[in-house]
This record gives structure tokens, sequence and C-alpha cells, in this order.
């Protein structure tokens, strides 16, 4: 059977298989349920897993502890604080409202105070739970890359003290969030206290 015939009778899935490449960078896999894709059409994409879903399938962590580093995550990403932007060129060089076009918008600012607090209760970023955290959960590095290339301070953790490092600061974090989501509802009940 010639090549080309062969590549014809491949099933659709085979040919939008992640690559090899791909697949070295990490656990990819597919989902569990059909989403819709940009058409609208049933599609079942392939996901890369992140350390936070893999550890807590190990069980290593809790949904807790887990929840808590996706909330630090998303937090970090609206505070712009990724390692790699590219300027956008569709914003007006002059400000609108009389602030420095260098300055950032109030929902940043919020966002950049959440993940300063969040670093400060697990021990600060000089601190190996601070690293882990900005590096691991915020920019989304591998835990054995951080062990590796990062550590703390600049000297090399290894692989089991990475692990260590990260179940511990997402324990701090879940507690640490749980005390705020405490203290909000209770800020909450003493201004509305209908």
């Amino acid at each position: 059977m010639k090549a080309a015939t062969r590549q014809r009778l491949r099933q659709p899935e085979e040919v939008l298989a992640p690559t090899l490449e791909r697949r070295r960078q990490g656990v990819v896999e597919r989902l569990e349920r059909a989403i819709a894709d940009e058409a609208g059409r049933p599609a079942r994409p392939y996901r890369a897993v992140d350390t936070l879903a893999l550890m807590q399938r190990r069980g290593s962590i809790t949904a807790a502890m887990r929840q808590a580093g996706e909330d630090f995550r998303i937090h970090f990403r609206r505070a712009a604080l990724d390692p790699l932007r590219a300027l956008d060129l569709a914003r007006p060089p002059a400000p609108a409202n009389g602030r420095r076009p260098d300055a950032p918008a109030w929902p940043i600012e919020a966002a950049r105070q959440t993940v300063w607090c969040a670093l400060q209760a697990v021990g600060g970023l000089g601190s190996p739970a601070g690293s882990c955290l900005w590096h691991v959960v915020g920019w989304e590095r591998s835990l054995k890359e951080w062990a590796r290339e990062q550590g703390w301070n600049g000297r090399r953790v290894s692989e089991e003290a990475a692990s260590g490092i990260m179940v511990a600061t997402l324990g701090i974090l879940a507690a640490h969030s749980g005390a705020a989501k405490v203290n909000d509802i209770r800020k909450n009940m003493l201004t509305n206290p209908h």
C-alpha cells in the first residue's frame, strides 16, 4: 500500500492528535466530554494537564489546595505579571482619563495587591514557597523545571523537595484564601446587615 493511500485511510483523530514534540512538553489528554467549538459543533479537543491537576490526581493535594492555586493563577494573569508580553498597538498613546499612559488600570492594581498578599502569606517572594508559587503556579513552569533551573535563591532543589515545597505552599495558600474569603463575608455582613 502506498504512503498516500495510508495517509487517506488515517482516522481524523490520528491526524489531529498532538505531535510528538508537543507530547514531550508534558501530559496532553482529550477532554472527557465534548464541548462546542468556534462554529458550535461538538468537539473533544486535547488539553495540557498542568501541575496542579496532576498533583490532585495523585492525591498529593486536596481540591481546596488546587482551587487556591487556580485562583492565584487567575489573579496572576489579571495582574499582567507574565514574563512575556507584547505591546498592544491598539492602545491609545495619550491618556483619555488623565491617568499616566503607563499606569496600570484599577483591576490590574487590585490583582497585583491580591498576588502580593498571597506571596506574603507564604513567606514572600524570596522564600522557597514564594519562589515556587511565582514560577510554577504563576508562570506555569513545571515543578521539575523550577527545581532544576530556578530553585530557591538560585540553588537547585531535588524533585522530592520541590514537590514538598509545592504541597506546603498550596496548603498555606488554601488557608490564606479561606481566611480572606471569611473576612470578605464578614465585611459584607457588617456593611450590609440585611
